[in-house]
């Protein structure tokens, strides 16, 4: 071997491995849990259904309506259908948010803050620790769409921009938000990583690794997810999630391609989310007949991953009988359900 080739292996045993950021499986759990609910608690949904004037509420209502969150009632409900974790909004385009966050009225300077004076998420989240439930926390990658202040004071820029000054600016109020819980949330899903190339691949910080690490300043253990949109494949989009984002409107068409060992990915864990309403969010009796719901889960469930299913939410917290009822049948024909098809390996011509 000449000096050449002996200074190139040297060299491959010091680089670290390309394929994943870190030996971490944060996100295994998922593959035991199989089933996870999603709620959409946001200000301007409610005032969508509400039929408010301009879609808008005060600050004032929307205290009013975090401070009557009944998350004894909602955890109840999470329980008594069998979900194994949940997935529930922070905030999303309208800037209002479900708790506090002085780093981001520091920021932003909207006073009265729009972020709510109770922290739904920590009480959210006490109720379903106790009684065995996970929790992930969604929020948009991007500023709030619909408060040009907020866009303009976190430095925003829509598009295939590199947003650098404002995703500092958005690490820092994910730091605050993921210092204050701690071990109280256990992930992260983000939406709208509509440009990955541009926003987050760059070698220095912000990027994907920097995005991560704010999402883990109060737990290093939290599970962390990036949404480049509607997928009906399992793609990983960067090594510093853990687990897929897997958004689908259509879950008939999301097809298990390209599965690794363990129910993974590309190195991070099989997840599919989708809906059970006419929309995100929205409808008073789901879409979709029982059966084939069973049938999408368990599709996703033999490939060794999870599945999260979205369904409306009332005022109170509580979730509407239809739901209740379809997501207890969902969850009862997996109870002895063993998967029927092995994981396919990864091929290159999948």
């Amino acid at each position: 071997m000449n000096r050449l080739a002996l200074t190139l292996a040297a060299l491959l045993l010091i680089l670290p491995k390309p394929a994943r950021a870190d030996d971490a499986d944060r996100a295994a759990w998922m593959k035991d849990a199989r089933l996870g609910i999603m709620n959409h608690y946001l200000e301007d949904w409610i005032a969508r259904r509400e039929d408010l004037q301009e879609r808008r509420m005060s600050v004032d209502r929307w205290n009013e309506l975090v401070d009557q969150f009944d998350v004894e009632a909602h955890a109840q409900q999470v329980e008594a259908v069998g979900a194994k974790y949940q997935i529930f909004t922070i905030g999303q385009n309208s800037g209002f948010y479900v708790c506090p966050n002085t780093t981001y009225d520091r920021i932003v300077g909207i006073s009265p803050s729009h972020c709510s004076k109770r922290d739904l998420i920590t009480d959210l989240a006490d109720a379903l620790h106790a009684r065995g439930i996970k929790l992930i926390v969604y929020l948009p990658a991007g500023a709030p769409g619909g408060d040009s202040i907020a866009r303009e004071k976190l430095q925003w820029h829509n598009g295939p921009n590199p947003n650098r000054e404002f995703q500092r600016n958005w690490e820092a109020v994910i730091g605050d938000w993921s210092r204050r819980w701690g071990k109280k949330v256990d992930g992260w899903w983000y939406d709208g990583c509509y440009w990955p190339n541009t926003m987050y691949r760059d070698n220095e910080p912000p990027n994907f690794e920097s995005f991560a690490a704010a999402s883990r300043a109060g737990n290093p253990d939290s599970a962390v997810a990036f949404n480049p949109g509607v997928v009906y494949r399992t793609i990983s989009i960067t090594p510093f999630e853990d687990y897929t984002a897997g958004e689908v409107d259509q879950p008939e068409k999301w097809a298990p391609k390209r599965i690794g060992p363990e129910g993974k990915a590309d190195g991070a864990r099989i997840h599919m989310l989708s809906y059970l309403g006419d929309h995100w969010g929205f409808g008073a009796a789901p879409r979709f007949q029982t059966e084939d719901v069973i049938a999408y889960t368990k599709k996703v469930i033999d490939a060794g991953g999870a599945v999260t299913w979205d369904v409306p939410i009332q005022n109170d917290g509580t979730i509407a009988q239809p739901f209740l009822d379809q997501f207890a049948a969902i969850s009862k024909a997996l109870v002895n359900y063993q998967p029927t098809l092995a994981t396919r390996p990864a091929t290159q011509r999948d």
